[in-house]
């Protein structure tokens, strides 16, 4: 839903009437009723509700409705600052717990809960006490006292997005902490936010008229809707608007907040948030025009763009126990040449992947002879330059372009930040290179494009611009994890057919993982076959079926039916005992 049709939606309606009423009372009210409402009328002490005094006079003849109306400035502008002291708070410290180590998280996350524990509105006496009865006090008692509420829900939904794809791709470019949680986290999670910020509004509302009730908050002569409350309860046998008044207008600033709320929760997908500032990324677009003859894989005597020797990716469980889901996996990838990795799911195949480059989160266990990267060891902590040369060099196509790309970032952000900040590039020359980008991978229109979000492009367009960003540097190379998995066979045609000219155009090499035999067979130089975490046969693509001889390699090339197969038997399976056996043997147990 855009915003104009959240603001035509019955909530937006009630909404946009609330907030102009009273934005209008709280910047010209004082002045308009501030006569009415200070000036002293003994004559016309207390009298009764009329239409020259709707809710009566105070025991100084004031005007109480007009009382009202003037307070509704300090009432609104102390619940807005609470609410912006919670709100701050609680995203700075949700946003720092999510990139602190693991032990120092458990122990912030720890005091959230502890501080969670306690009744919010005995944090705000307590606090309130301590400061002194006073406005000032009273707001930021009540805003510290939500930031633990805040921070949770912060913490909670930052949590989910810092394990996408996109966040580890930025992390392995050279983004920094400040760069992923202003760039990639904060603008996933705004929403939200906004929404229950506007909620926490109304009750921070109803907690300052609760303090001023109990002579805490709002202290004379001052006055807001709390404190022309208790000037009114003790008359409200004698004259009920007296207190009811102020009553009114705290529920119906509160219902126009949660009107707020919902207006802004009624979004479905529409314009996504920008927020903050620019960070860095990963680089922008050198290709050639044109379409030069495939290149073919270097000499075995050629230096590795890529090298991992025995990698072994442990996990930690729930029982204090560990689980190796990587076994002793070697992969070596020359410069230009396409290596596939084919296996079924849960044999290892991404997170083999994931450790070439180097996207692998903390919760891995992670151990290796050699790992290298066009002459960088991936072994040791990576420097700025090293970082800056993995963006340039390294490219990755997800799996799900749906999430892999930023959904609060439009396309041609996504493109362009790179070219600018590693490149040197003008707003406008990266957006042209942005544009070239999409071109190469087959988006027609592309200039238009780049103003588009993930949600408006197709699956398979979704895919080609994941296959663009890859292309944004000078690759030497790029591991495209299951790139056509839930596309139909003539988008995966499209993308198979993308991928093989940005081969072609760069000099890249390709490490293609995938689940289909077939399609790795025909695509790729060189086929890695694994299973259960390790590679059990390594084959040449173009002679896959008669060079198999394990067991399970000879099983999946026997589920791939030719015009001569028997189509009245049931497709032939590998054996439990005997994959068990056969991988026993090839790693050595």
């Amino acid at each position: 839903m855009t915003w104009r049709s959240r603001l035509v939606s019955p909530a937006g309606i009630a909404a946009l009437v609330g907030v102009l009423l009273f934005l209008f009372l709280a910047v010209a009210g004082p002045s308009v009723f501030v006569a009415a409402a200070e000036t002293s009328n003994v004559p016309e002490r207390l009298l009764a509700p009329s239409l020259a005094h709707p809710f009566g006079t105070d025991d100084l003849g004031r005007d109480i409705f007009a009382r009202v109306l003037v307070a509704a400035r300090i009432s609104l502008l102390l619940t807005l600052g609470a609410t912006v002291v919670s709100t701050v708070g609680g995203i700075a410290y949700g946003l720092i717990a999510v990139v602190l180590p693991r032990h120092v998280r458990r122990l912030a996350t720890g005091l959230l809960d502890v501080l969670l524990a306690f009744p919010w509105l005995l944090m705000v006496l307590f606090f309130t006490v301590i400061w002194g009865a006073s406005a000032t006090s009273a707001m930021f008692a009540i805003g510290i006292s939500g930031i633990p509420f805040m921070a949770r829900l912060v913490y909670n939904l930052a949590s989910s997005v810092s394990g996408r794809d996109y966040v580890r791709a930025a992390r392995v470019v050279g983004v920094g902490p400040v760069g992923i949680l202003v760039r990639h986290i904060l603008p996933n999670i705004a929403n939200p936010l906004f929404v229950n910020a506007a909620a926490t509004a109304s009750v921070t509302l109803l907690s300052f008229a609760g303090l001023s009730f109990l002579g805490l908050g709002v202290q004379a002569p001052e006055y807001d809707w709390g404190r022309l409350l208790q000037d009114g309860i003790t008359r409200i046998y004698v004259n009920p608007l007296a207190a009811i008044g102020p009553g009114i207008a705290v529920v119906l600033a509160g219902l126009v907040f949660t009107f707020v709320s919902e207006a802004l929760a009624d979004t479905r997908g529409g314009g996504r948030s920008a927020v903050a500032r620019r960070a860095v990324g990963a680089v922008a677009p050198t290709r050639r025009p044109g379409v030069v003859p495939a290149v073919r894989p270097a000499p075995v005597e050629a230096e590795p763009v890529a090298e991992i020797a025995d990698l072994r990716v442990a996990f930690s469980t729930a029982d204090g126990g560990e689980v190796e889901r990587v076994r002793g996996v070697s992969v070596r990838i020359l410069p230009g040449e396409v290596v596939g990795i084919v296996g079924e799911s849960g044999s290892g195949k991404s997170l083999t992947a994931m450790a070439l480059a180097g996207l692998l989160g903390a919760d891995a266990r992670i151990t290796t002879t050699a790992h290298t990267f066009h002459g960088i060891d991936m072994t040791r902590p990576l420097s700025a330059a090293d970082r800056s040369t993995l963006g340039v060099e390294l490219g990755m196509v997800f799996q799900d372009p749906l999430t892999s790309l930023n959904p609060a970032l439009t396309i041609g952000r996504q493109l362009t930040e790179v070219p600018e900040v590693h490149l040197g590039m003008s707003r406008a020359k990266a957006r042209a290179h942005a544009a070239d980008a999409l071109e190469a991978v087959g988006i027609a229109d592309a200039t238009r494009r780049l103003s588009q979000y993930p949600h408006q492009f197709s699956g398979g367009m979704r895919q080609r611009a994941m296959i663009g960003q890859a292309l944004t540097g000078r690759p030497k190379l790029i591991i495209a994890d299951e790139p056509t998995t839930a596309l139909d066979v003539t988008v995966q045609r499209q993308v198979m057919g993308v991928l093989r000219r940005a081969q072609r155009d760069t000099g890249a090499a390709i490490v293609f993982i995938s689940h289909d035999i077939a399609l790795v067979s025909a695509f790729c130089d060189r086929v890695l076959v694994m299973k259960d975490g390790a590679i059990v046969e390594e084959l040449d693509a173009q002679r896959i079926r008669e060079d198999a001889t394990h067991p399970y390699s000879r099983a999946l090339i026997a589920c791939l039916p030719d015009m001569t197969s028997d189509r009245t038997r049931p497709l032939p399976v590998i054996p439990p005992e005997l994959a068990a056996a056969a991988l026993a043997e090839e790693v050595g147990v």
